[in-house]
């Protein structure tokens, strides 16, 4: 993270024009602690009350290194005469946070105010704030101390098993890196566009998330209708309702055992689909981790290209088309469309759509294994227009998918190439 100069530190990535070395300065003489409140959330509200409150959970999970507090989602003090009685610090633009309790090494995350309109805000429960005695600038501390640089002292000092902590004494007596109030507003600017970057394509992703949930609900009948509530320009006739397993074979996966005495590194082995092998992104099986020996065969299920497996687990369910030969163990579900009645785009959409996950849910209630099988995946009701109307569906939703995985793509690159600056922009 750092290059030792002699006696001097500084970091492997820096911008033009900077050459100075950082200083290091112990915390406590940088950073003066605040006083928090201890209200719970539950004393808290989203829309009620005068004074905003940061409560130590939404450090940890909803906020970034810098929170502006004239956009973000701050929650109240829901009584205003509860808050009045509160002996706190109000914070001001530059103060950060840093929440002090967490269930993992997540403790210590922090964020930086922005509250340039002098908001009335509060620091809550399981929270230090702290207030910088000498001039920062703004973004410059919100990351740092997100930093690995900063982030691998905390880690020694932290206490606890279950719940994790770490105190205001241990804090104070760790070293800071500070650079010049030039350089630090330098790397500030470049970690907000960073961040706008990401924020601009989460919107993106969950705006496309959301449009897609709301295109499987609307292009497939639902409540015993043969009609969708959206279809294309000259499709007018009535969908057909038929059972699954009247249209397609439905067949249990098996797997060979002990699963060991099959694995195999021979290139000519059958592929071995385990759930690990279905993509994070996208719907087609392309490969497979590992492979086993021809005699598991008889022991298990070959599937072929276009045939599509379900995982028969409730909690994931979500079905992909094989674009490979290879073979299942028993917690997929094979459906193959022998008979050809549908496009296998529309099939692999209609499969997960939720008309399909209601029907599963509700022929399992009671039921001791909440798992999906081929008897109550079968007796579905499904409803499928003409194979023309089906391609149209299918390409309408595979262009939403893949406009979701554009943009599922671009957030992995961009969350990665912060968290390697992150990494080299600081000492």
């Amino acid at each position: 993270m750092a290059e030792q100069h002699g006696k001097a530190l500084v970091p492997q990535i820096r911008f033009a024009g900077f050459t100075d070395p950082w200083e290091q300065r112990k915390l406590g003489e940088e950073l003066g602690f605040l006083r928090n409140n201890t209200l719970s959330r539950a004393e808290l509200s989203d829309s009620e009350g005068t004074v905003f409150d940061i409560h130590y959970g939404d450090v940890l999970i909803k906020y970034g290194s810098v929170l502006d507090a004239e956009k973000a989602d701050v929650p109240r003090i829901a009584n205003d005469a509860v808050a009045n009685r509160q002996t706190c610090d109000c914070l001001q633009d530059g103060d950060v946070i840093i929440a002090d309790t967490a269930e993992d090494s997540a403790v210590g995350k922090c964020t930086e105010l922005c509250n340039s309109a002098g908001k009335k805000v509060f620091s809550g429960l399981h929270t230090m704030p702290l207030r910088p005695m000498r001039k920062y600038a703004s973004g410059y501390l919100g990351h740092y101390l997100n930093s690995p640089a900063f982030h691998d002292q905390l880690l020694p000092l932290m206490q606890g098993i279950k719940v994790i902590s770490v105190s205001r004494s241990a804090i104070e007596d760790m070293t800071m890196s500070v650079p010049s109030v030039a350089e630090q507003a330098s790397i500030g600017a470049f970690f907000d566009r960073l961040d706008s970057l990401i924020t601009l394509h989460q919107r993106k992703y969950d705006k496309l998330c959301v449009l897609k949930k709301s295109m499987l609900d609307k292009m497939f009948p639902k409540g015993g209708s043969l009609y969708p509530e959206i279809r294309f320009a000259g499709f007018t006739d009535p969908w057909e309702q038929r059972k699954l397993s009247e249209l397609v074979e439905i067949e249990r996966g098996g797997s060979p055992r002990p699963i060991e005495r099959y694995i195999t590194d021979d290139p000519c082995g059958l592929n071995w689909v385990k759930i690990g092998d279905a993509p994070e992104l996208g719907r087609y099986i392309t490969q497979t981790t590992e492979k086993i020996k021809p005699e598991g065969l008889a022991k298990t299920r070959q599937v072929y290209p276009g045939d599509l497996v379900l995982s028969n687990s409730m909690s994931f369910g979500r079905p992909y088309i094989m674009a490979i030969k290879g073979c299942i163990h028993d917690g997929w579900l094979l459906i193959r469309d022998a008979q050809k009645h549908f496009d296998p785009i529309f099939l692999c959409h209609m499969l997960g759509a939720p008309q399909m996950l209601n029907q599963y849910r509700m022929f399992a209630a009671g039921s001791t294994v909440n798992n999906l099988n081929k008897e109550l995946v079968g007796k579905a009701i499904v409803s499928l227009p003409s194979k023309d109307e089906q391609r149209e569906i299918g390409i309408v939703l595979d262009r939403l998918d893949s406009l979701i995985t554009l943009h599922q793509r671009k957030l992995e690159l961009l969350r990665n190439i912060k968290k390697s600056m992150l990494d080299k922009m600081f000492v």
